[in-house]
């Protein structure tokens, strides 16, 4: 079927990564997958939660917010509601997870890392491109402790880096990274999330409408470690300044 945006079944929405955005915090990225947006920070701290303290190991975390406009009609904020949404909860654990899978603790030091992912604008895959921009910006936020002798200049303490996308089954076809458009009349709808090294961090997936067979979870992981690779090729390059096709 074709696609709103003329794209072919297989190809990601245009992806941008603006590296250092916030002349404040110590690691930020504004990414773009298409018409979403969000702005990634990351805060450094040296120190630990009083729980963690003497035990040698850092921590990280996440929290992801939607700005009142970032969809067609606006949202009342979470905190004059008085209390966070069940989603952004359950996002905002994803994005921790996801990132805490590839930093080693120990390394880290008994140092703090928070990304705040803020939704600037939504249409369709904000939690992916959360995660990813998340990375860039976490990456930065190590080497400023490093730079700052909090952390040990031989110390690893990222693994290996990590990336999400979309993947979704639509009108029968297999789809990456689906616009809004595409995921709210989607039969099934994934978020994958993956190491740069191809290794399988996180699989979200529903039968929105219609059940999923074996074949076709295995063309949709396909396509996800497809996408995602090709994040990670952009992750790179935007964290070295080189060129990358296909972005």
């Amino acid at each position: 079927m074709t696609r709103i945006d003329g794209r072919e079944p297989h190809e990601h929405r245009p992806v941008t990564i603006e590296r250092g955005w916030s002349g404040q915090a110590e690691g930020s990225a504004l990414i773009s997958f298409g018409n979403t947006r969000v702005l990634c920070t990351a805060s450094f701290t040296n120190g630990v939660p009083r729980w963690m303290t003497g035990k040698g190991s850092g921590w990280v975390t996440a929290e992801y917010a939607m700005l009142p406009r970032s969809t067609n009609e606006r949202m009342q904020r979470e905190s004059i509601k008085g209390h966070v949404g069940g989603r952004t909860h359950e996002i905002s654990r994803l994005i921790g997870r996801s990132l805490r899978a590839v930093v080693d603790m120990r390394a880290l030091g008994e140092n703090t890392i928070v990304l705040d992912c803020d939704v600037l604008q939504a249409d369709g895959g904000t939690r992916t491109a959360s995660i990813t921009g998340a990375f860039v910006a976490l990456a930065d936020a190590v080497e400023w402790g490093r730079a700052q002798g909090f952390i040990a200049k031989k110390a690893t303490p990222l693994t290996d880096s990590v990336q999400a996308i979309s993947v979704g089954i639509v009108g029968g076809t297999p789809m990456l990274d689906l616009a809004y458009a595409e995921d709210s009349i989607a039969d099934t709808d994934m978020n994958i999330v993956t190491t740069g090294s191809g290794t399988f961090i996180e699989v979200q997936g529903t039968a929105e409408h219609a059940p999923f067979d074996r074949d076709e979870l295995n063309t949709l992981l396909d396509l996800g470690l497809a996408g995602n690779a090709s994040l990670a090729a952009i992750q790179q390059a935007v964290r070295t300044g080189a060129d990358v096709a296909g972005a």
